[in-house]
């Protein structure tokens, strides 16, 4: 059975948030699962081993750019580029009308989608919960999961000669926005905490934007230099067997967050200035929150009260 799930949501965070619903799919059908994403979820990147996931479609379309499945023309485009698939069923993670006439033009004979025009205040879990339940009687409570072959694993850690005696650390200490990346004096005070109590070796995960540099570069000058190896030059799909091999991770809001707990490592999850639910719907995520609030949303620029001494309580909670 051939079955397309489109996930049009921005990102790899909000992508891999989806990720156990496409699996209850595929168990559900007994058959991979195509989706249809955006670009900039790079599922390419992270999703090319995972075995509940057939084809990764492009959505080529945005807000920005007259792309190809942009403006009228492009719902044609798109129903053409599906039409030759052929797929049986498709589910739709969203309330467009623009999707419901590409899969009816389409040919696709079973539909299944969102509410039409429903969009405002959708949880971004609580709604497909309900549209499974509704649609397929689907109970679906599990975590993410984005699977990697054990060969790229051991190959890792011979190239990168990770020592399993060693604490291995991913830091993941890029962020998609200035008020969500936690300044560079906390993760080094963190550092230097760990580093007083266990052997360690951190691993740096970042994007190459300027201001994702500096702080890289402010820990790659600190004393802690010989023990950190920089993961900047290395693509996704590189850095997910490295992660694989660290008992824990300690990250911004970021991909890396996202990434990591759904490989399946304890990951604490630095919540600065983005709603909870994005650094804790896994039972692999670890939540700090800035001083003095009892959530975290949009707009809460708390990036220079998250206390060090909060990661290094919660690292030792995790890392037994």
């Amino acid at each position: 059975m051939k079955i397309l799930a489109v996930q049009s949501r921005m990102g790899i965070g909000d992508t891999v948030i989806f990720l156990p619903f496409i699996k209850a799919l595929s168990k559900k059908f007994n058959s991979p699962i195509s989706i249809l994403v955006k670009e900039n979820s790079k599922a390419n990147q992270y999703l090319h081993q995972t075995k509940y996931i057939d084809k990764i479609l492009t959505l080529e379309r945005d807000n920005k750019t007259n792309n190809r499945h942009g403006g009228f023309f492009g719902i044609f485009k798109l129903a053409n580029d599906l039409k030759k698939y052929k797929f049986d069923k498709i589910f739709i993670f969203n309330s467009s009308l623009r999707f419901n006439l590409v899969a009816k033009i389409s040919g696709i004979p079973q539909i299944y989608q969102y509410p039409l025009f429903a969009k405002n205040k959708q949880h971004i879990i609580e709604a497909p919960k309900k549209f499974l339940k509704k649609n397929l009687d689907l109970d679906i409570n599990e975590d993410p999961e984005v699977q990697i072959d054990s060969n790229l694993i051991s190959n890792a850690a011979q190239k990168f000669q990770i020592d399993k005696n060693t604490t291995n650390i991913l830091l993941g200490i890029g962020g998609s926005g200035p008020t969500k990346r936690i300044p560079a004096k906390t993760f080094l005070s963190v550092i230097d905490k760990i580093s007083n109590m266990k052997n360690c070796r951190f691993f740096l995960a970042t994007g190459k934007a300027n201001e994702e540099q500096e702080v890289l570069n402010e820990i790659l000058q600190s004393k802690f230099k010989n023990f950190c190896t920089r993961l900047d030059n290395l693509t996704i799909k590189e850095i997910l067997p490295l992660i694989k091999n660290c008992n824990v991770s300690i990250c911004n809001d970021s991909s890396f967050s996202h990434l990591s707990s759904a490989l399946g490592i304890k990951t604490i999850t630095l919540m600065a200035d983005t709603p909870l639910i994005y650094g804790n719907y896994s039972s692999k995520m670890f939540p700090i929150i800035p001083d003095g609030e009892n959530t975290v949303t949009h707009n809460t620029l708390g990036k220079d009260k998250i206390d060090p001494q909060r990661i290094f309580e919660r690292f030792l909670e995790i890392i037994v």
